[in-house]
């Protein structure tokens, strides 16, 4: 069960850092972080978690990375289902915790977005949903790429979390204008229950497109790197 629980912290701190940094810091001027800061908070969530935990479970902290590395090679079929619900839930806590702490001022508004993942009208810059979609997947495609690739055997030890958490950090530099980023569904779900409307509504997409771009990503790993 310890994996389970790694991988429940791991993913609690990731919507927590990352999404808290966006919801009760990039708005207030004379402090914004902005676009940046947020890129920066979520690479950090997965860069420090992954030194804490990644020795228990693998570090994954996000259900699409778990089925890329599933069908990459480097993760157990069993293991699948109890990783994902640990995700989950890790992430719904997360949304729960920061949403009491946003509640405490009186101009909070939830509906607002709330760090939800959207497209359309809903996208921080109106993009269509072909482009969150392309987007999402082209991403989780090269995140996967990374993460197999900084993990290999053959790759320098104990660097791993670094690059992983600077790619997660470069993805959402690129694609916060247009999804608001998630390359994770379990990121995207634990903020949309409590925006509760349109965020909800839009959620298949990020769980569909990131799973698609991971697979991509897992196969194209093991092509390159001609592991068998």
């Amino acid at each position: 069960m310890k994996k389970y629980f790694a991988e429940f912290f791991g993913t609690f701190w990731l919507v927590f850092g990352g999404c808290g940094s966006a919801v009760l810091a990039a708005g207030i001027p004379e402090l914004g972080i902005g676009y940046a800061g947020v890129s920066l908070a979520f690479g950090l969530t997965v860069l420090t978690m992954a030194y804490a935990v990644g020795h228990i479970s693998g570090g994954h902290f996000n259900p699409a990375v778990s089925i890329g590395l599933l069908v990459g090679g480097r993760f157990n079929a069993k293991d699948l289902v109890p990783y994902i619900v640990a995700q989950v839930i890790g992430a719904i806590a997360a949304g729960a915790v920061l949403y009491t702490i946003a509640s405490g001022i009186p101009t909070f508004d939830a509906t607002a977005g709330f760090a939800s993942n959207g497209y359309g009208e809903h996208s921080p810059h109106g993009y269509s949903l072909m482009a969150a979609l392309l987007i999402e997947v082209v991403l989780t495609a090269f995140f996967l790429i990374i993460i197999m690739g900084a993990t290999d055997r053959r790759a320098p030890a104990g660097f791993a979390p670094i690059a992983i958490g600077l790619g997660l950090t470069l993805i959402h530099l690129i694609s916060i204008p247009v999804t608001n980023t998630s390359v994770n569904p379990a990121r995207s779900t634990g903020v949309a229950l409590f925006q509760g409307s349109w965020a909800i509504e839009q959620l298949w997409l990020f769980w569909a497109a990131p799973i698609v771009g991971a697979i991509i990503g897992a196969v194209a790993y093991r092509f390159i790197a001609d592991e068998k």
